[in-house]
Protein backbone atom coordinates (compact mmCIF):
# COMPACT_ATOMS: atom_id res chain seq x y z
CA UNK A 1 0.00 0.00 0.00
CA UNK A 2 2.77 2.50 0.90
CA UNK A 3 4.59 1.37 -1.99
CA UNK A 4 1.92 1.88 -4.70
CA UNK A 5 1.16 5.34 -2.31
CA UNK A 6 4.58 6.10 -3.18
CA UNK A 7 4.41 5.64 -6.91
CA UNK A 8 1.32 7.44 -7.31
CA UNK A 9 3.21 10.19 -5.82
CA UNK A 10 6.41 10.13 -7.28
CA UNK A 11 4.52 9.86 -11.19
CA UNK A 12 2.24 13.17 -9.55
CA UNK A 13 5.52 15.40 -8.52
CA UNK A 14 6.58 14.27 -12.42
CA UNK A 15 3.84 15.61 -13.93
CA UNK A 16 3.93 18.57 -12.26
CA UNK A 17 7.69 19.29 -12.47
CA UNK A 18 7.77 18.36 -16.63
CA UNK A 19 8.07 21.43 -18.42
CA UNK A 20 6.39 21.56 -21.76
CA UNK A 21 7.89 21.42 -25.32
CA UNK A 22 7.60 24.42 -27.32
CA UNK A 23 5.22 24.97 -30.19
CA UNK A 24 6.32 22.90 -33.45
CA UNK A 25 8.01 20.60 -32.27
CA UNK A 26 8.85 18.06 -34.29
CA UNK A 27 8.30 14.20 -33.46
CA UNK A 28 11.12 12.40 -31.53
CA UNK A 29 10.00 9.19 -33.35
CA UNK A 30 12.49 7.48 -35.17
CA UNK A 31 11.77 6.88 -39.07
CA UNK A 32 10.77 4.13 -40.67
CA UNK A 33 13.74 2.23 -41.90
CA UNK A 34 16.56 4.27 -39.79
CA UNK A 35 18.17 1.09 -38.85
CA UNK A 36 18.73 -0.39 -42.64
CA UNK A 37 21.94 2.15 -42.63
CA UNK A 38 24.78 2.57 -40.26
CA UNK A 39 25.79 6.41 -39.93
CA UNK A 40 28.92 4.93 -38.21
CA UNK A 41 30.31 3.21 -40.46
CA UNK A 42 29.07 4.78 -43.79
CA UNK A 43 29.60 8.94 -42.53
CA UNK A 44 31.41 9.61 -39.75
CA UNK A 45 34.04 6.61 -39.46
CA UNK A 46 34.88 7.67 -42.78
CA UNK A 47 34.79 11.49 -42.33
CA UNK A 48 37.01 11.03 -39.98
CA UNK A 49 39.56 10.23 -42.13
CA UNK A 50 38.92 12.86 -44.69
CA UNK A 51 41.11 16.08 -44.83
CA UNK A 52 39.91 19.32 -43.98
CA UNK A 53 39.56 21.50 -47.04
CA UNK A 54 39.59 25.52 -47.39
CA UNK A 55 41.03 28.36 -45.66
CA UNK A 56 38.59 30.62 -46.43
CA UNK A 57 38.10 33.51 -49.19
CA UNK A 58 40.92 36.18 -48.03
CA UNK A 59 39.36 39.77 -48.38
CA UNK A 60 38.99 42.39 -46.16
CA UNK A 61 35.26 42.99 -44.78
CA UNK A 62 33.78 45.78 -46.10
CA UNK A 63 33.39 49.90 -44.36
CA UNK A 64 29.61 50.42 -44.55
CA UNK A 65 27.55 53.40 -45.48
CA UNK A 66 23.99 54.43 -44.85
CA UNK A 67 21.72 51.23 -44.83
CA UNK A 68 24.12 48.49 -46.13
CA UNK A 69 24.13 45.51 -44.78
CA UNK A 70 27.36 42.94 -44.91
CA UNK A 71 26.97 39.62 -44.61
CA UNK A 72 29.91 36.88 -43.98
CA UNK A 73 29.53 33.60 -44.32
CA UNK A 74 31.53 31.70 -41.42
CA UNK A 75 30.58 28.01 -42.20
CA UNK A 76 27.42 25.82 -41.59
CA UNK A 77 24.93 28.31 -39.64
CA UNK A 78 27.33 30.87 -38.53
CA UNK A 79 27.47 34.21 -39.91
CA UNK A 80 28.73 38.11 -39.14
CA UNK A 81 26.02 40.40 -40.35
CA UNK A 82 27.31 44.37 -40.19
CA UNK A 83 25.74 47.40 -40.92
CA UNK A 84 27.72 50.84 -40.55
CA UNK A 85 26.79 50.73 -36.18
CA UNK A 86 26.91 47.24 -35.65
CA UNK A 87 28.58 43.58 -35.63
CA UNK A 88 26.46 40.88 -35.00
CA UNK A 89 26.98 36.80 -35.34
CA UNK A 90 24.63 34.11 -34.98
CA UNK A 91 25.05 30.87 -34.37
CA UNK A 92 29.13 31.20 -34.09
CA UNK A 93 30.84 27.98 -34.20
CA UNK A 94 34.75 27.42 -34.84
CA UNK A 95 35.04 23.97 -33.14
CA UNK A 96 36.70 20.93 -34.91
CA UNK A 97 34.61 18.89 -33.56
CA UNK A 98 31.02 18.34 -32.36
CA UNK A 99 31.94 15.47 -30.26
CA UNK A 100 33.04 12.72 -32.97
CA UNK A 101 31.46 14.05 -36.21
CA UNK A 102 34.72 15.88 -37.64
CA UNK A 103 34.70 19.64 -39.33
CA UNK A 104 35.33 18.98 -43.17
CA UNK A 105 35.85 22.55 -44.03
CA UNK A 106 37.56 25.46 -42.58
CA UNK A 107 35.91 28.32 -40.61
CA UNK A 108 36.53 30.98 -43.49
CA UNK A 109 36.96 33.89 -41.55
CA UNK A 110 39.03 33.24 -37.72
CA UNK A 111 37.64 34.87 -34.49
CA UNK A 112 41.23 37.04 -34.63
CA UNK A 113 39.90 38.23 -37.58
CA UNK A 114 36.64 40.00 -36.60
CA UNK A 115 35.73 43.35 -36.06
CA UNK A 116 34.31 44.21 -32.53
CA UNK A 117 31.40 42.38 -31.82
CA UNK A 118 28.18 44.21 -30.75
CA UNK A 119 25.67 41.47 -30.13
CA UNK A 120 25.17 37.54 -30.58
CA UNK A 121 22.11 35.76 -31.47
CA UNK A 122 21.79 31.79 -31.18
CA UNK A 123 19.01 30.18 -32.56
CA UNK A 124 18.68 26.91 -30.19
CA UNK A 125 21.16 24.91 -27.80
CA UNK A 126 22.25 22.17 -30.54
CA UNK A 127 25.83 21.84 -30.82
CA UNK A 128 26.32 22.77 -34.35
CA UNK A 129 24.47 25.80 -33.42
CA UNK A 130 25.57 26.42 -29.35
CA UNK A 131 29.34 26.16 -29.25
CA UNK A 132 30.34 26.82 -25.62
CA UNK A 133 34.03 27.38 -26.37
CA UNK A 134 33.16 29.18 -29.40
CA UNK A 135 30.94 31.28 -27.21
CA UNK A 136 33.42 32.57 -24.68
CA UNK A 137 36.29 33.32 -26.95
CA UNK A 138 33.60 35.89 -28.77
CA UNK A 139 32.03 37.57 -25.68
CA UNK A 140 33.52 40.76 -24.41
CA UNK A 141 31.01 41.54 -22.14
CA UNK A 142 28.56 41.85 -25.00
CA UNK A 143 25.10 41.54 -25.15
CA UNK A 144 23.22 37.69 -26.18
CA UNK A 145 19.89 36.55 -27.50
CA UNK A 146 18.38 33.23 -27.07
CA UNK A 147 15.49 31.32 -27.07
CA UNK A 148 13.72 31.19 -23.88
CA UNK A 149 14.92 28.14 -21.59
CA UNK A 150 18.38 28.75 -23.35
CA UNK A 151 20.18 31.02 -21.09
CA UNK A 152 21.16 28.84 -18.47
CA UNK A 153 23.62 27.66 -21.03
CA UNK A 154 25.29 30.70 -21.85
CA UNK A 155 25.48 32.15 -18.53
CA UNK A 156 28.33 32.72 -17.24
CA UNK A 157 30.65 32.35 -20.96
CA UNK A 158 31.52 36.47 -20.27
CA UNK A 159 28.37 38.22 -21.87
CA UNK A 160 26.72 41.22 -20.20
CA UNK A 161 23.30 40.31 -20.63
CA UNK A 162 21.06 37.25 -21.72
CA UNK A 163 18.07 37.66 -23.60
CA UNK A 164 15.75 35.14 -23.64
CA UNK A 165 12.98 35.65 -26.17
CA UNK A 166 9.75 33.69 -26.77
CA UNK A 167 8.87 33.42 -30.00
CA UNK A 168 7.88 36.83 -31.69
CA UNK A 169 9.47 38.88 -28.58
CA UNK A 170 11.81 41.66 -30.09
CA UNK A 171 14.66 43.42 -28.60
CA UNK A 172 16.62 46.19 -29.39
CA UNK A 173 20.27 47.58 -29.60
CA UNK A 174 20.64 50.82 -30.77
CA UNK A 175 18.94 50.75 -33.91
CA UNK A 176 19.08 47.00 -34.63
CA UNK A 177 15.75 45.17 -33.65
CA UNK A 178 15.70 41.32 -33.47
CA UNK A 179 12.34 38.92 -33.29
CA UNK A 180 12.47 35.36 -32.15
CA UNK A 181 10.77 33.74 -35.32
CA UNK A 182 9.17 30.23 -34.88
CA UNK A 183 10.46 26.97 -36.69
CA UNK A 184 9.78 23.44 -36.74
CA UNK A 185 12.52 21.94 -35.23
CA UNK A 186 13.25 20.96 -31.74
CA UNK A 187 16.24 22.37 -28.90
CA UNK A 188 17.30 19.42 -26.76
CA UNK A 189 20.89 19.80 -25.91
CA UNK A 190 20.35 15.90 -24.64
CA UNK A 191 17.57 13.80 -23.61
CA UNK A 192 15.73 15.48 -20.65
CA UNK A 193 15.94 19.05 -21.89
CA UNK A 194 13.27 19.00 -24.71
CA UNK A 195 11.62 22.27 -23.19
CA UNK A 196 14.62 24.46 -24.67
CA UNK A 197 13.39 26.64 -27.27
CA UNK A 198 14.27 27.24 -30.83
CA UNK A 199 14.12 29.48 -33.90
CA UNK A 200 15.37 31.97 -36.46
CA UNK A 201 16.31 35.42 -35.81
CA UNK A 202 14.74 38.83 -38.10
CA UNK A 203 17.01 41.22 -37.86
CA UNK A 204 16.10 44.87 -38.87
CA UNK A 205 18.25 48.03 -39.72
CA UNK A 206 17.20 50.81 -41.36
CA UNK A 207 14.16 49.56 -43.46
CA UNK A 208 16.33 46.42 -44.21
CA UNK A 209 15.74 42.78 -43.11
CA UNK A 210 17.84 40.01 -43.20
CA UNK A 211 16.39 36.47 -41.84
CA UNK A 212 17.97 33.19 -40.28
CA UNK A 213 16.19 30.28 -40.27
CA UNK A 214 18.04 28.89 -37.84
CA UNK A 215 17.55 24.76 -38.93
CA UNK A 216 14.26 23.73 -39.81
CA UNK A 217 11.74 21.69 -41.18
CA UNK A 218 9.58 22.80 -44.30
CA UNK A 219 6.10 24.21 -42.16
CA UNK A 220 3.85 26.77 -43.17
CA UNK A 221 4.40 29.36 -40.34
CA UNK A 222 6.76 30.37 -43.12
CA UNK A 223 4.71 31.96 -44.94
CA UNK A 224 3.14 33.64 -41.54
CA UNK A 225 7.12 34.96 -41.14
CA UNK A 226 6.64 36.36 -44.65
CA UNK A 227 3.52 38.39 -43.65
CA UNK A 228 5.31 40.46 -40.71
CA UNK A 229 7.21 42.34 -43.67
CA UNK A 230 9.18 42.58 -46.76
CA UNK A 231 12.72 40.41 -46.27
CA UNK A 232 15.43 41.17 -48.22
CA UNK A 233 17.51 38.52 -47.42
CA UNK A 234 16.49 34.89 -46.14
CA UNK A 235 19.52 32.48 -45.21
CA UNK A 236 17.80 29.23 -45.11
CA UNK A 237 19.51 25.66 -44.29
CA UNK A 238 19.95 23.07 -47.25
CA UNK A 239 21.65 20.12 -45.76
CA UNK A 240 21.29 17.27 -43.37
CA UNK A 241 17.86 15.95 -44.81
CA UNK A 242 18.66 12.56 -44.84
CA UNK A 243 19.01 12.20 -41.16
CA UNK A 244 19.97 9.14 -39.28
CA UNK A 245 17.13 8.58 -37.40
CA UNK A 246 14.90 9.33 -40.62
CA UNK A 247 13.51 11.90 -39.20
CA UNK A 248 11.91 14.97 -40.60
CA UNK A 249 13.73 17.71 -38.87
CA UNK A 250 15.46 19.88 -41.80
CA UNK A 251 14.79 20.92 -45.58
CA UNK A 252 16.07 19.54 -48.28
CA UNK A 253 16.82 22.20 -50.91
CA UNK A 254 13.54 22.23 -52.78
CA UNK A 255 11.71 22.36 -49.75
CA UNK A 256 14.36 25.39 -48.63
CA UNK A 257 13.29 27.08 -52.30
CA UNK A 258 9.58 26.50 -51.40
CA UNK A 259 10.51 28.57 -48.12
CA UNK A 260 12.18 31.24 -49.87
CA UNK A 261 9.04 31.74 -52.21
CA UNK A 262 6.66 31.63 -48.87
CA UNK A 263 8.84 34.29 -46.99
CA UNK A 264 8.86 36.09 -50.49
CA UNK A 265 12.17 37.18 -49.92
CA UNK A 266 14.48 39.23 -52.43
CA UNK A 267 17.79 36.63 -52.31
CA UNK A 268 18.09 33.81 -50.96
CA UNK A 269 21.72 32.31 -49.04
CA UNK A 270 21.46 28.70 -48.35
CA UNK A 271 23.34 27.39 -45.46
CA UNK A 272 24.14 24.53 -43.13
CA UNK A 273 25.69 21.78 -45.54
CA UNK A 274 29.16 21.70 -46.45
CA UNK A 275 30.93 22.07 -42.89
CA UNK A 276 29.68 19.02 -40.70
CA UNK A 277 28.48 15.59 -42.32
CA UNK A 278 25.40 15.95 -40.55
CA UNK A 279 23.39 13.57 -42.52
CA UNK A 280 23.92 10.58 -45.58
CA UNK A 281 23.77 12.51 -48.47
CA UNK A 282 26.67 13.41 -50.09
CA UNK A 283 28.75 17.07 -49.10
CA UNK A 284 28.67 18.73 -52.41
CA UNK A 285 24.98 17.27 -53.43
CA UNK A 286 22.75 20.34 -51.32
CA UNK A 287 24.19 23.48 -53.46
CA UNK A 288 23.98 21.25 -56.81
CA UNK A 289 20.23 20.26 -56.06
CA UNK A 290 19.21 23.86 -55.02
CA UNK A 291 20.76 25.66 -58.26
CA UNK A 292 19.16 22.95 -60.67
CA UNK A 293 15.78 23.33 -58.81
CA UNK A 294 15.88 27.09 -58.84
CA UNK A 295 16.67 26.91 -62.49
CA UNK A 296 13.43 25.23 -63.54
CA UNK A 297 11.75 27.32 -61.38
CA UNK A 298 13.26 30.36 -63.03
CA UNK A 299 14.67 32.20 -60.06
CA UNK A 300 18.41 30.74 -59.38
CA UNK A 301 19.56 34.95 -60.41
CA UNK A 302 18.11 35.25 -56.94
CA UNK A 303 20.15 32.55 -55.48
CA UNK A 304 23.55 33.75 -53.75
CA UNK A 305 25.98 31.08 -53.32
CA UNK A 306 28.53 32.25 -50.69
CA UNK A 307 32.34 30.72 -50.02
CA UNK A 308 33.54 30.59 -46.77
CA UNK A 309 34.60 33.54 -46.03
CA UNK A 310 32.97 35.39 -48.56
CA UNK A 311 31.25 38.82 -48.01
CA UNK A 312 28.50 40.16 -50.07
CA UNK A 313 27.23 44.00 -49.01
CA UNK A 314 23.22 44.88 -50.36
Amino acid sequence: MVKKLLKKGAEELQKRTRKPRPDNHVSMKLGEGWHRRNFLTEVIIPSMFSPREGKGVPGKLPELSGTQIGITWIGHASFLIQTPEHAVLIDPNWARWLKVIKRLKEPGLEIHDLPAIDLVLVSHAHFDHLDKKSLRAVASDQPIVVPENVGGLVHGLGFNRVHELKRWESMELGSLRITLTPAQHWGARVLHDRHRGFGGFLVEYAGRTVYHCGDSAWFEGFREIGEKGPIDIALLPIGAYDAPTGRDVHMNPEEALLAFQALRARIMIPMHYGTFRLGFEPMEEPPDRLMGHARSLGIDERIRILQEGETVVF
